[in-house]
Parts: structure tokens; sequence; C-alpha cells
């Protein structure tokens, strides 16, 4: 099987569904015979629950075929963990991921996208893709800024009032039963739509099903050891104070806005998810932290809030080292396997000198 490279990249497409199909490729085998597409579908689901990506850590290690083939055993895997935070955390995962490489793909030039090997998705085909080929018209924009035209109704159905104000139809101009959008604004409308493509029939019944028992089997440890990490959060310290002073070094060194104009989506998402998990809100830390209003705050903390039923545990050190963030490591950091043991470990030193100094 050769897939379209597209298909990789955006496996939630009806059309790599159907490629998928076409080949007759059958789940029990791809799982039993440990094809690697099975390997790709933990590492998917587990970097979705723990760090808000589906993205790979080594992504040369993986064909098209795998990416693509990842998915629909990644959806089996999420099924079988059958936690209702799994469902959320993934589908979320991978509605991140495609709102990240459509962005990229949107905003490249027609040259740069000649330019380029990897496949990229135009405009046109993802608004056929979720059928508003015809609820979303572009129009001339001020400044040359690319605007559009979305139809109420689609609009109303993607979206989301905890957005804020200006999502709010009261505070849009509406016209002519259409209500006028940027280009940001429409990708992260077709955020939305990803989100509800990935989300639709999760969890589904596996054992029972053909083949499903020996898919479940197969899968047993590999859906423990997922549960154990969801599990992850709440093995995690409660610290509700917020004392930046006793911040590790990586959070002091990401949200030091003498160093950083901008931080990386994996960077803003690990201090968005460390902050939120101190109990403050997207007002508080964008009065405190500018260097994370990136005009997305607003929804990431609502994703990672727990309220929701949907937080993500800030990313462990090992993330952190991945990814590069892990700096100015002290001699706590030798001891310590994540920002928020670091956090709570220096503020109770810190009260303990106190008390100590109060005593004297």
């Amino acid at each position: 099987m050769r897939p379209d490279p597209l298909y990789a990249r955006y496996p939630f497409f009806r059309a790599a569904r159907e490629a998928v199909q076409r080949a007759d490729i059958s789940p029990p085998r791809l799982v039993t015979e440990g094809d690697p597409a099975v390997e790709r579908a933990r590492e998917r689901v587990e970097r979705a629950l723990m760090s808000g990506t589906v993205e790979s850590e080594t992504p040369g290690r993986w064909s098209d075929r795998d990416e693509l083939l990842s998915y629909p055993v990644a959806r089996i895997l999420v099924s079988l963990v059958d936690v209702r935070a799994a469902v959320e955390k993934y589908a979320e995962a991978e509605a991140a991921t495609a709102f990240e490489r459509l962005t990229a793909d949107l905003e490249g030039s027609d040259a740069e996208l000649r330019s380029v090997s990897t496949p990229r998705a135009d405009l046109g085909t993802v608004l056929d893709e979720f059928d508003l080929d015809e609820a979303v018209r572009r129009v001339h924009g001020t400044r040359g800024r690319a605007e559009f035209r979305v139809d109420v109704t689609a609009y109303l159905r993607l979206a989301d009032p905890d957005w804020g104000d200006d999502w709010r139809l009261v505070n849009r101009c509406l016209s002519d039963g259409a209500v006028p959008v940027g280009d940001a604004e429409l990708t992260r409308l077709l955020r939305k739509a990803v989100r509800r493509r990935v989300a639709d029939g999760l969890p589904f019944e596996v054992r029972g099903s053909a083949g499903g028992d020996a898919i479940a089997d197969a899968l047993a440890e590999d859906v423990a050891t997922l549960r154990d990490r969801l599990a992850e959060r709440e093995r995690l310290p409660d610290v509700d104070t917020v004392v930046p002073a006793q911040f590790p070094p990586c959070m002091q060194a990401l949200l030091d806005e003498d160093e950083n104009d901008t931080l990386s989506p994996h960077a803003a998402f690990a201090a968005t998810a460390f902050l939120v998990s101190l109990g403050l809100d997207a007002d508080a830390i964008a009065d405190r932290w500018p260097v994370l209003d990136d005009g997305s705050l607003s929804y990431r903390a609502t994703v990672l809030d727990d309220r929701k039923g949907s937080q993500y545990p800030a990313p462990s050190c090992t993330t952190m080292q991945t990814f590069g963030d892990c700096v100015n490591p002290d001699e706590r950091c030798e001891t310590i396997d994540h920002p928020l043991r670091y956090y709570a470990s220096a503020v109770a030193d810190a009260d303990e000198a106190d008390a100590d100094t109060n005593a004297d």
C-alpha cells in the first residue's frame, strides 16, 4: 500500500478512510502481527494524552503508510481505554496538530508550496472536506489580509462561546445571512470541524466485533499503560500558590520576556499547562506573562482547564528535554522528573525556611 502522502498528514479526511478500506487492511492482523503502524498508534495516543499533540517525537522513523494506518488503530486504543477524558484529549490533540499543519499550509505562498516536497492542503480541499465549500466565500480584505464570509448556520455550528465575547454572534457584523471572519479565525473554525470529525463515534465497542476480542487482548498491556499515563495528573502535586521565584528553571526561561518575543507551539503549551495547573486562567496569565498572549491563549487555557474534564498535565522533564525546553537545570532538577514536582518542592523548602526564620 502506497498512500497519498497528504493522507498521512490528514488521516481523518474521508478519502484517507476510503483508501484504507480499499486496501482491505485488517486491523486485527496489524495488531497481532506487530505492524509498525501499531507502535506509531501507541505513540500517537500517548502523545495526545500527555502532550496535546499527535506529532511523532521521531518523525523520520515512520512511513506515510505507518502514519495513515496508525490513525484507525489509535481510535481503537482510545476506545479500549474507554475514559471520557481520553476521548476529549485525543480529539483535541488531533485537532491541534491538524490546526498547526493547516495554518502552515494555508499561510504558505504558492511559490513556497511548490518548492517543498511535503504535500500541502489548499483551502478549497479543506472546505470541501467538511462540506463548507458553499458556506465560505472569500472577500477582499483590508490591508491585503484575507477575509471571508461564513454562512451564519455554519458559523453557529462551529464557533464556541467559550472562545470569548468576540465570537458571540451579537458582536459580529451579520449581513445577508453571513458573518465576516479573518483567515486566522477561519482556520480556528476548521479546527473545530476537525475535532468533531475525530471525536465522532468515539469510544466504540471493540470486544464482540469481528476480530475485536483478539485486538483487545493484544493491546491489553498498552491500554493499561495508557490508563496509567492518563492518571498521572492525579498523582502530580496540587499547588495553588503562585510564586514565580520558585518556578523551575525551564519555566522561568520560557516566561522570560527579555529573552523571548514569541514561543514555539510546544513551548507555549508547556508554559500554559504549567500555569493553568496552578489555578490561573487566561486573563491572569495574559496580564502577568504577555509572551503567552498570542491569540490562542484563551483557547489553550480553556482546553487545559480540568473543569472541562480534559486537562493535560504540564509536560514532564523528559518531554521538555525532547523539545529542547529543558534549560539551566540546577541541583534540584537532578532528583525531579516533572516541573510541578520541582515547584512543589521549591515552595515547600521556601516555606520551611521562612518558618525557621520566624522561629528564630
